[in-house]
C-alpha cells in the first residue's frame, strides 16, 4: 500500500535521534553485526555504558530516554553525541549515527561530530515550491567558495550575495544548481541551508541537490564504512563492496535496510530542505560491474545489455526515479553517466531508468581536444555538429561547455585555454584588443551560444565560467600551503566597467535571456542546414529561431544563402559581435531579412545573410 511505501521512504523520521512530544527522546539504529549499542555523549559526561540500546528484530536497536524532571529533554539542542558499537569480537568502536542530520567539524580536527539539532524554532518554508521549468538553465554552484574573499563561503553569503545576483541580472531565471552535499557547520547550519532554498523559491528558481549513491568514504569515525564493526552492513563485502579506482566503498543495492537508508535519504533532502530534484553523482560506476574503468563505450547494445550490468544498482536507480516522480510532480532529476546507458532518460513505465535528463559529457571533452589540438583553420564542422547532435532521441540531456571538472587544478577552463595569461594584463576596456583577446572572447562566446541552441534540452554552466572567470579552481591543500587564493570565485571583476569580464557576462545574460523568450531549448532538435568546413559556416534551426555562426578565421562572407524552413521576415535578436559584448558591431539590427522561396540545403526557403570572421 502507499502508507506501507511512504512510511519506509521516509524512515528518516523514526531511525536516528528523535524527540517525542512529551519531550521523551528515542534513539533507533540498524547494526546487525553487533553485539550491543551504547550512546554517550555531552548529555551523560561520555559515559560509555549508561545508556545501552535495545536489541531489536532484524538487526535494529532502540534505546527511550524519558525527558528530565523539568520536563525538558535529555539530551539538549547542538550538543554531541556517539553510537558505541561493540563487537562480537570485543572491539568498543566509537560511531556516528548513519542517520545523523547534522556534522560539525573544528578546525584542528580531521573527524566530524555527530551535532543533536533540534532548535527550539525551527526555520519553516515560507514560499512554495516552483513548477517544473519549461527550459531547465542550470548555474551550477559550490557554496563554499561562492565569494572573492579566500575563506570558506557559507550558505547565508549565497543567499543574500549570489541570489540577489541572479535576481538583479538574472542570467540563469529558471534554474540554479547547487552541490550541496551535506548539512555542515564549514557552510552554517540546516536552518541557513533552509533559507537559502526558500529564498531562491521565492525569486521563482528551483534548487537542485548533487547526490552522491554511487560509492561511500572508507571513513569509519565519521562515515558509514564498518558502522556495525562488519566489512559489509550498507556495503558489499569482499572485493565486490571496494571501488578499485576511488578508494571508497560500494553499497548493497539488493538489501532491505541499504534501499530503505538511500530513498529516504533522498525523500529527507524532499520532506525537510524542500530540494527540487537531484544530479546522480556517478551513475555510470553504478551501472555496470566494471564501473567504467578500462571499458570504452562505442554505442553497441552489447555493451548496454549483458552480464557486465549491475542489476540491483539499476533496480535502485527505477526505484528512486519511480519514487521522486510518483510523490513529487515537478521533481528534476539529472544522471551525470558516460556510458550512453540507452534507455536511462525514459519513464519507468517504458521499462527505462527513469531521470529527466542526462548530462552531455562528450560535449565539454570536445571544446578542450579542438583547443589543446587544432589551429583555428582546422576546426572540422561535420565533427562539432556530431559531438553536439550525438544523443538518443527522446532522451533530454543537458549540454554544457564546461563544468566544475573543467574549472578544478590540473584542467584550465575555456577562457584560460582561448586567452591564458594574457587574462591578467590585457582584458581592459581602456585598451584596443590584441589578437589573443580578441579570438578568445569571440570564441569564449560563440562556444557557448553553439552549445546552447544545438547541444541539449537543458543548459548548465558553472559559476563564474559565463564571465570568464580568470583562475582555476584549488582548494587549500598541503600542496598549496593550505590556500583559499584558488578557491574562491570573483564575482567583483563583473562590476568592473574597465575590465572584459562584464561584456562576457552582459552576453552570458542574453543568450540566457533569449532562450526564455524563444525556448529553444524546450523545443525538438535542430535542423542543421549548413555545416561548411571550407567556409567554417554552421547554420541551424531550432524553435523557429535560425542560428548562424562563422568560425573561420580570416574569412567574411557578403550575403551568404542560408536555408530556413518557415517563410517570411526575420530580424536579428542576438549578436555576438555587438559592441557591448566586446564584439565589433559590424551589424545593422535594423536590417530586415526577408525569406525567397529558393530551396536550399533540403530547406524549402533561404535568406542572405552578412557573416564576419569571429576576430
Amino acid at each position: 500500500s502507499f502508507l506501507c511505501f511512504d512510511q519506509f521512504t521516509r524512515s528518516y523520521r523514526s531511525f536516528g535521534a528523535h524527540r517525542q512530544p512529551d519531550n521523551s527522546l528515542v534513539f533507533k539504529e540498524w547494526a546487525p553485526a553487533a553485539e550491543a549499542l551504547f550512546l554517550t555523549g555531552d548529555f551523560n559526561g561520555w559515559d560509555k555504558f549508561s545508556h545501552p540500546y535495545k536489541k531489536k528484530e532484524f538487526g535494529k536497536w532502540e534505546l527511550h530516554i524519558p525527558p528530565k524532571e523539568d520536563k525538558s529533554p535529555a539530551v539538549a539542542h547542538n550538543s554531541k553525541l556517539k553510537v558505541v558499537v561493540h563487537t562480537k569480537e570485543g572491539e568498543r568502536l566509537y560511531r556516528i549515527s548513519p542517520w545523523a542530520t547534522y556534522v560539525t567539524k573544528v578546525n584542528t580536527s580531521v573527524v566530524y561530530d555527530w551535532v543533536f539539532w533540534d532548535p527550539p524554532q525551527p526555520y519553516m518554508h515560507k514560499h512554495p515550491r516552483p513548477r517544473k521549468p519549461r527550459s531547465l538553465r542550470i548555474y551550477e554552484s559550490h557554496v563554499g567558495i561562492a565569494s572573492p574573499e579566500g575563506k570558506i563561503a557559507s550558505y547565508s553569503n549565497f543567499t543574500h550575495n549570489v541570489l540577489h545576483i541572479c535576481l538583479v541580472s538574472s542570467p540563469f531565471k529558471c534554474s540554479l544548481m547547487s552541490f550541496l552535499l551535506f548539512s555542515t557547520s564549514r557552510y552554517g547550519t540546516p536552518d541557513e541551508l533552509k533559507e537559502l532554498i526558500d529564498v531562491a523559491h521565492s525569486m521563482g528558481i528551483i534548487v537542485l541537490l548533487d547526490v552522491v549513491h554511487s560509492h561511500a568514504s572508507k571513513n569509519t569515525e565519521d562515515g558509514l564504512n564498518q558502522f556495525d564493526g562488519s566489512d559489509s552492513c550498507f556495503f558489499h563485502g569482499g572485493q565486490r563492496g571496494e571501488h578499485p579506482l576511488w578508494d571508497s566503498r560500494l553499497f548493497n543495492y539488493s538489501s532491505w535496510e541499504v534501499l530503505r537508508f538511500l530513498l529516504s535519504n533522498l525523500r529527507w533532502w524532499m520532506e525537510e530542505y524542500r530540494f527540487d530534484g537531484f544530479r546522480f553523482d556517478g551513475i555510470t560506476s553504478m551501472l555496470y560491474h566494471h564501473h567504467g574503468v578500462g571499458t570504452g563505450f562505442s554505442g553497441d547494445y552489447s555493451e548496454y545489455f549483458g552480464l557486465q550490468v549491475d542489476e540491483d544498482s539499476l533496480v535502485y536507480l527505477m526505484l528512486a526515479n519511480h519514487i521522486l516522480h510518483t510523490v513529487y510532480e515537478d521533481c528534476i532529476t539529472i544522471a551525470e553517466d558516460v556510458s550512453g546507458m540507452p534507455t536511462l532518460c525514459r519513464p519507468v513505465q517504458e521499462g527505462g531508468c527513469g531521470f529527466d535528463y542526462r548530462l552531455a559529457m562528450a560535449i565539454p571533452d570536445k571544446w578542450i581536444q579542438i583547443l589543446k589540438e587544432f589551429k583555428d583553420e582546422d576546426w572540422d564542422m561535420g565533427n562539432i555538429v556530431h559531438t553536439l547532435t550525438n544523443r538518443r532521441y527522446g532522451e533530454n540531456c543537458i549540454a554544457y561547455a564546461e563544468s566544475h571538472d573543467q574549472a578544478l587544478v590540473g584542467d584550465k577552463s575555456l577562457a584560460f585555454w582561448l586567452m591564458d595569461k594574457e587574462m591578467y594584463t590585457n582584458m581592459s576596456t581602456l585598451i584596443p584588443m590584441n589578437p589573443i583577446i580578441d579570438r578568445g572572447i569571440q570564441l569564449h562566446k560563440m562556444i557557448r551560444l553553439l552549445t546552447h541552441g544545438l547541444g541539449g534540452e537543458g543548459y548548465l554552466n558553472f559559476m563564474g565560467n559565463e564571465f570568464g572567470h580568470p583562475e582555476w579552481l584549488d582548494f587549500p591543500r598541503v600542496g598549496n600551503n593550505e590556500s583559499y587564493h584558488y578557491a574562491r570565485r570573483q564575482f567583483n571583476l563583473v562590476d568592473m566597467d574597465h575590465l572584459r569580464y562584464c561584456q562576457l557576462y552582459a552576453f552570458d545574460r542574453d543568450m540566457n535571456r533569449t532562450e526564455d523568450k524563444y525556448g529553444w531549448l524546450a523545443a525538438p532538435p535542430a535542423f542543421v542546414s549548413t555545416k561548411h568546413e571550407g567556409d567554417k559556416v554552421i547554420a541551424f534551426e531550432r524553435a523557429n529561431v535560425i542560428f548562424i555562426f562563422n568560425f573561420h578565421p580570416t574569412n567574411s562572407y557578403s550575403s551568404y544563402r542560408v536555408g530556413v524552413g518557415p517563410s517570411g521576415k526575420y530580424k536579428i535578436k542576438l549578436d555576438s559581435d555587438e559592441i557591448q559584448y566586446g564584439g565589433h558591431g559590424r551589424l545593422d539590427h535594423n536590417t530586415e531579412f526577408f525569406t525567397e522561396s529558393v530551396p536550399f540545403n533540403d530547406r524549402s526557403n533561404s535568406i542572405f545573410y552578412d557573416l564576419y570572421v569571429p576576430h
